[in-house]
């Protein structure tokens, strides 16, 4: 069974750049075991992403 995190950064209005370095995130969540599978840019209507939604998995506890 896995567990799942989601972390979301926000991005810049003018510029659509994240404001939160999104490797440092990456990189410090696989120090706790969690594994990127997937990174979500939802766009808004100016067509830049509003934010980035970084998912996490990991096993549970109880299974590893």
């Amino acid at each position: 069974m896995y567990e799942y995190k989601f972390i979301r950064i926000r991005t810049s209005i003018w510029s659509g750049l994240p404001k939160q370095d999104y490797r440092k995130v990456i990189q410090s969540e696989a120090k706790e075991g969690w594994r990127l599978i997937q990174i979500l840019t939802p766009t808004g209507i100016s067509m830049l992403p509003s934010f980035y939604e970084l998912i996490f998995e990991r096993l549970k506890a109880e299974f590893v």
